[in-house]
């Protein structure tokens, strides 16, 4: 592995010498690939535009993410920004590389996360789009528009990963197949109008199954805090270190998504009938509400509470979308009417 390292980290400079201008780009695409995104950005475009894709980029999102975290920690995959001193390997010719306020990512690397939660989510929602032009034009080459971007889009995440030192080439890769395929399994057994109960016991089985799969691990020898000491010491600015990007806030995060997924149709089994036109000002009010939830500042001590408080912010995000939000706008528009 340390040759595909040494080539993954000298890749990285050449993509930084020769692209260090498009920075901000880069820095936006690795945002737009965060899995985070996919719970505050695209779950409500898509879950007012279909009711059912938008419950999928939730479900595919939790579960790819849950599976990415159990991958991370029986692999031990490096990530450039440490490895690069770790390994003394480039004390004689070291590497003109820099690192970035999204590069501090505390987990192992391997699989990358964020190419491997994006493969998965916007296979998703690619698919849908192009069963919706097949059906409306059968044209082959307007169906096949949506996975082109599809592809153009992974590679772009994939290539911003690289750029910031998150990743070596080979975990993006490996991320982005695994979520590939992912996305094709789970689109099939989307948990539309299931009971609570269903969920209740997927949260809990997420969570009970990343704790039995930690505490075995530890059990055995293996310090599954490895990555986050090595993340402390080679960070170039401390403060690039984030409470949200370890391992325990990815299982959080989503064990509370999966829960608010069942308690918004437990609450409102089959949503809110809405017409375009209220349906846009869903949009505009939950993203907006979205915004607000996740820009709370939480306590990052004792690290207990603020597992607690995210387990509670991405519950009540799906609710937002599929129940208050909507049943807000179903109240204001049916009073307008009788009026």
């Amino acid at each position: 592995m340390e040759t595909v390292h040494t080539q993954g980290v000298w890749m990285a400079e050449a993509l930084q010498k020769g692209t260090m201008e498009y920075e901000k780009h880069w820095l936006f695409v690795t945002h737009m690939g965060d899995p985070k995104a996919a719970f505050l950005i695209f779950f409500p475009i898509v879950y007012y535009l279909n009711k059912r894709t938008g419950i999928a980029v939730v479900w595919v999102t939790v579960i790819s993410e849950w599976l990415n975290l159990v991958l991370k920690w029986i692999l031990f995959g490096e990530r450039p920004f440490w490895w690069v001193g770790e390994s003394q390997l480039f004390v004689k010719n070291p590497p003109q590389v820099q690192q970035f306020p999204s590069t501090c990512e505390t987990g192992p690397g391997s699989p990358s996360g964020h190419a491997m939660v994006t493969s998965a989510v916007w296979w998703v929602m690619v698919s849908a789009v192009a069963s919706f032009l097949h059906s409306r034009t059968r044209s082959r080459l307007l169906t096949a528009v949506p996975y082109l971007l599809y592809v153009l889009f992974l590679v772009a995440v994939g290539l911003s990963r690289i750029f910031i030192l998150a990743h070596f080439p080979h975990q993006v890769i490996a991320g982005t197949l695994t979520g590939f395929a992912l996305g094709v399994v789970l689109n099939r057994t989307v948990p539309d109008r299931r009971p609570l109960l269903f969920f209740v016991q997927t949260c809990t089985g997420l969570f009970l199954g990343a704790l039995l799969l930690h505490s075995g691990l530890e059990h055995f020898g293996v310090d599954l805090s490895w990555s986050i000491a090595l993340a402390k010491r080679w960070c170039s600015q401390k403060d690039w270190i984030r409470m949200d990007s370890t391992p325990f806030s990815s299982l959080t995060r989503d064990c509370g998504a999966v829960l608010g997924l069942g308690l918004a149709q437990f609450w409102k089994p089959g949503g809110w009938p809405l017409p375009w036109a209220p349906r846009t000002l869903c949009l505009a009010l939950s993203s907006l509400a979205l915004y607000h939830i996740n820009r709370m500042p939480l306590p990052t001590a004792p690290p207990l509470l603020f597992y607690c408080l995210y387990f509670i912010r991405f519950t009540l995000m799906p609710q937002v979308v599929m129940v208050f939000v909507p049943g807000f706008v179903h109240l204001l528009t049916a009073k307008n009417k009788e009026e």
